[in-house]
């Protein structure tokens, strides 16, 4: 393995500062933003936990702007260090937290729940059932590692998963017998940050967090996979492990965002390429600084949401897409056939 240059250290340093600095810039223009205009000198006496004689402007930050950006910045860190943990695991630039069909399975165990009703009785079975279909589909995902398959099996796996628990989701949609319940379905899908609560953010945050940590930990194991697992294997890394670890990592820190916001599209595949120009490909540095940028790019394309349309609020899943498809199409053109250079 290379040595690293001096420079790109330097660099990765300097991209730390920048990222933080936006990131925090960007945490308080959301909670600044938005049909109420909120000083800034309020918020930081409101996080401070200050209140003065502006009672309402805090309780909206209190009760509606500051879960909101908290959820956005948990779910969006762990998409970006997924992203680059997967791009890392399979030498594949195109790949992203949706690939392991994890996404998808979370989606349709919401969808379930709302197509029972049990969200009439039970306001969090949504995020509970998204929760419940992630880990199943994580349970079979271990099973095949389990049986010592490899990184492209496991892969193909995935998008066998994606495509069942696709077409279950449409026929859901389809045999919906009230069609405002698939209405709501439909738009749920789209993924939103709307009207979630402080509860959300305590659901989602201990499964998060343990993704977040294990995708942690391997990214230094992953730095040997840009040889190959062969080649990993001989340098002492533990392959079944490291495979183990990235999927168990992307269910919780994916698969809990999606239960509880819906399906969220190209943050884990934009974000690692955004930062790989600047930094390298080395996984040690790519994930930890992807979850970075991977928390301001969902901030900051929830806030184009909330106030950058005249009327309503989009949906974010649209709007990343919106971002990401060109994205993807600028890729593959760019790298023609060989979609992974050295």
């Amino acid at each position: 393995m290379s040595a690293i240059n001096p420079h790109t250290k330097l660099s990765s340093s300097g991209l730390i500062i920048c990222l933080i600095a936006a990131l925090v810039g960007a945490f308080l223009w959301s909670l600044a933003a938005g049909p109420v205009h909120i000083p800034l000198f309020t918020i930081l006496k409101t996080l401070l936990g200050n209140v003065g004689h502006e009672h309402v402007e805090q309780l909206i930050i209190v009760e509606i702007r500051l879960p909101r950006v908290l959820l956005a910045l948990l779910v969006g860190i762990g998409l970006g260090m997924s992203g680059a943990a997967l791009q890392a695991l399979v030498r594949n630039p195109l790949a992203e937290p949706g690939v392991l069909g994890i996404s998808s399975s979370a989606a349709l165990g919401a969808v379930l729940v709302f197509y029972t009703g049990s969200t009439d009785a039970f306001p969090f079975a949504l995020p509970i059932g998204g929760l419940f279909g992630a880990m199943c589909t994580t349970a079979i995902l271990f099973a095949l590692a389990q049986r010592s398959l490899s990184t492209l099996n496991l892969i193909l796996a995935g998008v066998a998963i994606n495509a069942f628990t696709g077409a279950v989701t449409a026929l859901a949609l389809n045999l919906s017998p009230n069609p405002f319940a698939a209405y709501e379905i439909y738009f749920w899908l789209m993924g939103s940050f709307a009207n979630r609560s402080i509860d959300h953010f305590w659901l989602t945050l201990p499964f998060a967090t343990i993704g977040i940590m294990l995708l942690t930990v391997c990214a230094f194991r992953l730095d040997a996979f840009a040889f190959g697992e062969e080649v990993a294997g001989s340098l002492g890394v533990n392959t079944k492990r490291t495979q183990l670890f990235v999927i168990a990592g992307t269910a919780l820190a994916v698969g809990s965002g999606v239960a509880v916001v819906g399906v969220i599209g190209f943050i884990g595949l934009v974000v690692p390429h955004l930062l790989r120009p600047i930094v390298g490909e080395k996984p040690s540095t790519l994930v930890p600084l992807s979850g970075i940028g991977g928390g301001l790019l969902t901030i900051v394309a929830d806030n184009f949401c909330r106030v950058g349309v005249v009327s309503g609020e989009l949906k974010i899943g649209v709007v990343t897409a919106l971002l990401g498809a060109p994205f993807l199409l600028l890729i593959v053109l760019k790298k023609g056939k060989s979609l992974w250079s050295r």
